[in-house]
């Protein structure tokens, strides 16, 4: 059997630039810039939409379930910080497992990449589609027909509102990262502000007896709760997708990812808490627009929902364009080490950004957010999520014993008990997923690997530099450009 094909994260620093200016891109973003894309790619569709889902399985136990996959999530966000710090390049998990375990795992994770962000933009997209109407039903009373804002699986034609908001993402993305940033920090702000006014008010109208009894479906509502609430944190990893275009992406990438976690786990609680609380888990649970839905319930009032659902279409549509600058810079990765077409490594000298890599992921995203009923595919995504913090975890392991001087600015606290801790969990959570999701993920991967075999192998630039006996200095090319 071949030895793995694996590139040294000095390889992997130099052929990007990342410690210059990284492979036509500009440093722009500071740690409050990098603290507000975490927040912006993490706080959305999983708390505004998906808390009556987790209610639903666990009940008010849902407090429980958060903390658990925030649990899970810290484990891994603390493997993403020591190798965020020592591979500061945009390729996140794919560059990990590259440096770590060798390319076809990497090509692996990249290819899980490739659903989880896509079926979170997806998703993320047909989320803001359902608060629009809720923002549009409070301030006019009227909603968007049916057939322009649902799918032919949702009882409607196409999500129109879904692809306007993919469209806006995509074009603030190709006009320049300073302005991503600047709309990502402002989109932050105002979100932080509504869910702290919603748990002013959930918490005046807050009730004991709301939250009895508090675990009715027991430790197997808890379990599904967590697997339905790892959802919510999805979008943290985008962070280290930022390591080319972060001013000290060494010290800032680690700091930003833990501040992120701690925020959003104390908010995630407090807003669960605060909507239980005040109306009772069997009026949260399964209710679109939850939160607009508990606030009319409390204030008598649908000026209240109103607010809220602005704060969600605002928060949701940060997200969008969070995760999709996170899928643009993966692919520029994997594209730059030739395992995927050289269309996506493009930086067009002007915006200092990958355009055509940006518009295609817009189109194809686009697609099932418009017509395609994803409820099916989120069980999907949630186990190709896990997999790919597992890879993370003992990427970590792998690159302590191969690189033992590798220049690291954060180290994972209790190692090696830590990334060991954070592969048993992601691996619990998959199980929760049931079999069925077992199944669409071995189909998943097996594709992986055909593409791989047919495309990447054949086409990786570090199997090129191997035959031709070019050094890893010799290696590194110029940015294409467009």
């Amino acid at each position: 059997m071949p030895a793995p094909r694996i590139k040294s994260p000095h390889l992997l620093v130099a052929e990007s630039g990342a410690d210059r200016e990284g492979h036509g891109l500009k440093r722009t973003m500071g740690l409050f810039q990098l603290i507000c894309f975490g927040v912006g790619a993490i706080v959305g569709t999983g708390i505004f939409v998906g808390l009556s889902d987790s209610v639903a399985q666990a009940g008010p136990a849902v407090v429980v379930s958060f903390v658990l996959a925030a649990i899970t999530c810290v484990f891994t966000a603390l493997s993403f910080a020591e190798l965020g710090g020592a591979i500061p390049v945009s390729g996140s998990s794919y560059s990990f497992a590259y440096a770590g375990l060798g390319e076809s795992t990497a090509f692996l994770v990249g290819w899980c990449l490739l659903l989880e962000y896509g079926i979170s933009i997806s998703a993320v997209a047909v989320g803001w589609s359902e608060y629009v109407n809720e923002l549009l039903h409070s301030l006019a009373g009227v909603r968007l027909p049916a057939a322009l804002s649902a799918g032919p699986g949702d009882g409607g034609l196409v999500n129109l509102p879904a692809v306007l908001v993919i469209a806006m993402a995509s074009v603030l993305l190709v006009r320049g990262v300073r302005e991503s940033a600047r709309a990502t920090a402002a989109m932050a702000a105002v979100k932080l502000a509504i869910l702290l006014a919603f748990c002013a008010i959930g918490y005046s109208a807050f009730k004991d007896g709301n939250l009895t009894p508090f675990s009715p479906a027991g430790l197997g509502g808890i379990g599904a709760g967590t697997t339905a609430a790892f959802f919510s944190y999805i979008g943290f990893d985008a962070i280290t997708t930022a390591g080319e275009e972060a001013k000290n992406p060494r010290r800032d990438i680690p700091v930003a990812i833990l501040v992120c976690m701690g925020v959003v786990t104390l908010l995630y609680c407090a807003v669960a808490l605060a909507a239980i609380g005040a109306i009772g888990g069997d009026q949260v649970a399964g209710r679109p627009a939850a939160l607009s839905h508990v606030v009319n319930e409390v204030t008598g009032s649908t000026v209240g929902g109103g607010v809220i659902a602005f704060g969600a279409v605002v928060a949701i549509a940060s997200v969008v364009l969070a995760v999709m600058y996170g899928q643009t810079r993966i692919l520029m990765s994997m594209s730059r080490d030739g395992l995927i077409p050289r269309v996506f490594e493009k930086v067009s000298p002007r915006t200092a950004t990958p355009v055509a890599g940006t518009l295609i992921v817009a189109v194809v995203f686009a697609v099932p957010a418009a017509f395609a009923s994803l409820d099916a595919v989120m069980n999907l995504c949630t186990i190709g999520t896990l997999a790919i913090m597992a890879v993370v975890n003992i990427a970590v392991i792998a690159l302590r014993r191969r690189e033992p001087g590798l220049r690291r600015s954060f180290r994972v606290p209790l190692y090696p008990v830590a990334p060991l801790l954070g592969v048993g969990f992601c691996l619990y959570l998959m199980y929760e997923t049931g079999w069925q999701t077992w199944l669409q993920f071995a189909v998943f991967l097996a594709v992986g690997l055909l593409v791989y075999g047919a495309y990447g192998r054949r086409h990786s630039t570090l199997a090129a530099a191997a035959r031709d006996e070019v050094t890893p200095a010799a290696a590194e090319r110029e940015p294409q450009a467009v």
